[in-house]
């Protein structure tokens, strides 16, 4: 035997350190899966809040982020960039109050400590230095820096004017200035240089709102070219059509002039009675912040709505009507009305899965249930969120359970319950995963009320199905 695997005495030598290197690397591989999976959840939970038109600012960073990144890291490739709010990120800023801006400052670490993208780590150190510049300015905040009450007005007007690449070549220049033996205020140098870190996020920000906002707009400057074409064709058809037979079509007249009339101003909706009421001074305010954000984006921006399946079956307005009934809507006010727990958010996400037209079709017209419902969120405190994670550096919440409520009304069969299902993927069982490391396992639930009523489907995380 080779002497030197033997130790004094004729023992082997230990082989620990190798086993504890391999232990090691295992556990780097898995806190980084582990890292992967939760990002990709939080931008998951970002773009479903976002659709929904209930996104907070850092949600709207990092739907930001994905018009960005052309590689879409930790973004699902199929979600349809179209469905996303345009937003510009000098927009997101405004108007938020030192609370608000603190818990984006929160959001923003919770990317950076997740992010292992470059490109996708600099886009949040952005971010994170235009928020603390925020900060700094709110109302009532001191500046302690000697002289910097005197200096900021032109330092201001030195550098607001320059692009990201001036102000990098100025940052040299300020440097080597402040190595040299020259007579200079050193003061004065000093705070110029601790402003072009911020000037240069602010430059960098400029860059990527006019990245984002001029390819929404290319986008949509597109679109209405093919809209447009699309009219003009069928406009030509028509001209056509009535220059060979000699008529043209007549619109029909009303009846009546009621019809004409719009709904008398003085009567309050029921589904109006849950809205935010405001006095003027607060309306006046509102007013003038969402001005000042219309002015940043430069255009307004279109609220984008739930995506329409194919196999939606147009209803007419009175069958609408009748879909929203009393009882139904007071059912649902009232859940509304009831809000939503610290550890809730709203989770309406729906999933188009096509099951065939029913044979009851031909009889009923299938409609679909109105539903509120919520999904449960909190800390797991797993031996990693242990390790990286404390009570004042919380961990990402991660899904502990769902609320559904789904109101079924003037059932055909009242004395059977609506059921449901749920279907896993592959024969899958639960508690067994499939998916690849990084991946995260997903089921469907399925909603089923029998006859009248069409099927509604909901992901939930594997966890809790």
């Amino acid at each position: 035997m080779d002497s030197g695997a033997m130790r004094r005495g004729g023992q082997p030598r230990s082989s620990i350190p190798a086993k504890r290197s391999a232990a090691d690397a295992q556990e780097d591989a898995w806190v980084a899966d582990e890292d992967r999976f939760v990002l990709k959840q939080a931008k998951k939970k970002a773009i479903i809040r976002a659709r929904a038109g209930r996104a907070d600012p850092i949600d709207l960073l990092a739907v930001t982020l994905r018009a960005l990144d052309a590689t879409k890291n930790g973004y699902d490739s199929d979600d349809d960039d179209q469905e996303l709010p345009t937003v510009d990120p000098e927009a997101v800023f405004e108007g938020l109050d030192d609370i608000q801006l603190e818990e984006l400052d929160q959001g923003i670490d919770t990317y950076l400590a997740l992010e292992q993208s470059r490109s996708n780590r600099d886009f949040w150190n952005t971010m994170k230095v235009i928020c603390k510049d925020r900060r700094r300015a709110a109302p009532g905040k001191l500046q302690t820096a000697r002289g910097m009450s005197s200096v900021t007005p032109e330092i201001d007007r030195l550098l607001a004017p320059k692009t990201h690449e001036q102000l990098e070549t100025l940052e040299k220049q300020v440097k080597a200035k402040l190595r040299s033996n020259d007579d200079i205020d050193v003061d004065y140098w000093e705070n110029l240089l601790k402003s072009l870190s911020i000037y240069k996020a602010k430059a960098r920000l400029r860059q990527v709102s006019k990245s984002v906002v001029g390819a929404r707009l290319e986008t949509l400057r597109q679109q209405q070219e093919q809209e447009a074409l699309v009219l003009r064709n069928q406009v030509r058809e028509k001209l056509n059509s009535a220059s060979l037979t000699g008529t043209g079509e007549q619109l029909p007249v009303p009846e009546s002039h009621a019809a004409l009339d719009p709904e008398p101003l003085l009567r309050l909706n029921p589904e109006d009675k849950v809205l935010v009421s405001l006095d003027e001074v607060d309306f006046k305010q509102k007013l003038l912040q969402d001005r000042r954000r219309i002015l940043k984006l430069g255009y307004i921006p279109t609220r984008h709505g739930a995506k329409t399946s194919s196999t939606d079956i147009a209803v007419p307005s009175e069958q609408k009507r009748d879909d929203m009934s009393r009882v139904t809507s007071a059912l649902y006010d009232r859940e509304a009305a009831r809000g939503f727990n610290d550890n809730e958010e709203a989770f309406n996400a729906e999933e188009d899965v096509s099951s065939g037209r029913p044979k009851w079709a031909d009889t009923y017209r299938p409609r679909k249930p109105r539903y509120f419902n919520r999904v449960q969120m909190g800390y797991e405190w797993n031996k990693y969120n242990q390790t990286h994670y404390d009570h004042e550096n919380l961990p990402p919440k991660v899904v502990q359970g769902y609320k559904f409520n789904i109101f079924y009304p003037d059932l055909v069969d009242s004395t059977k319950a609506p059921t449901f299902r749920i279907e896993r993927e592959n024969g899958r069982k639960r508690g067994e995963s499939f998916a690849p490391a990084g991946a995260e396992d997903t089921c469907l639930i399925r909603f089923i009320a029998g006859f009248k009523f069409s099927k509604i489907c909901s992901a939930l995380a594997s966890g809790q199905s």
